[in-house]
C-alpha cells in the first residue's frame, strides 16, 4: 500500500517572478539613485536630505513639532536633532504655541524661504539624471500610473506652492 505524497515545491525560475516583485525591486534601485543624487545635490549647501524635508513641509505654513514628526513617519525625538540641525544652521525658527504651553511651533526663517529655491534645484537636477533617459510622453505615463498608486499615501511631503525667492546662495553658519 503506497501513501499518498506531497510534491515537493520547486523554486521558480528567475523568468517567473511574480512582476509585481520586480517593479518593486526596480522601484527601489530608482528611488536609491534618487536619493543619493539628491544628497550629492544638497552637500554643497551643507543639509541633509532629511533637513530639507524639514523645511520642504515648512513651505506652506509653520507646523507643531508633533506634527512635523507625524509627517515624516519619525519619532518626536528624531524631528528635535532635525529641527536643532536647520535651526542652528538659521533656517528655522521655534516658539511657543499660545494655545498650549507644552507645544512649539516651528516655521521658516527668511534664509529658510530663500533656501527653499535652492532645494527645488537639488530635486530637479536629481530626477533629471533619473528620468532624463525618458521622453515627455514616457514620463507623463509614468506620472499617471505613479500618481494612481501613491493615492491615499501621502507622508506630508507632496508638492508645495512655488514660492519666488533670491535664487542667490545662502551663507551656512555650519556644515554637515
Amino acid at each position: 500500500m503506497s501513501t499518498p505524497t506531497t510534491p515537493t515545491p520547486v523554486a521558480p525560475d528567475r523568468a517567473e517572478v511574480e512582476p509585481a516583485l520586480e517593479i518593486a525591486d526596480l522601484l527601489g534601485q530608482v528611488v536609491r539613485r534618487l536619493h543619493r543624487g539628491t544628497s550629492e545635490a544638497l552637500a554643497p549647501l551643507g543639509l541633509s536630505r532629511a533637513e530639507s524635508r524639514v523645511v520642504r513641509l515648512l513651505a506652506d505654513r509653520p507646523l507643531r513639532m508633533a506634527a512635523i514628526a507625524e509627517r515624516l513617519s519619525v519619532v518626536p525625538r528624531t524631528v528635535t536633532d532635525l529641527v536643532d540641525g536647520v535651526e542652528v544652521a538659521g533656517l528655522v525658527a521655534r516658539h511657543p504655541d499660545p494655545q498650549d504651553r507644552r507645544s512649539t511651533f516651528v516655521e521658516l526663517t527668511a534664509s529658510g524661504r530663500l533656501l527653499l529655491d535652492q532645494l527645488d534645484v537639488a530635486r530637479r537636477e536629481s530626477a533629471e539624471q533619473v528620468l532624463g533617459r525618458l521622453d515627455p510622453a514616457e514620463r507623463a505615463v509614468l506620472l499617471r500610473l505613479l500618481r494612481e498608486l501613491a493615492e491615499g499615501l501621502a507622508d506630508g511631503c507632496g508638492p508645495r506652492t512655488p514660492i519666488t525667492a533670491d535664487p542667490a546662495p545662502i551663507a551656512r553658519g555650519h556644515a554637515r
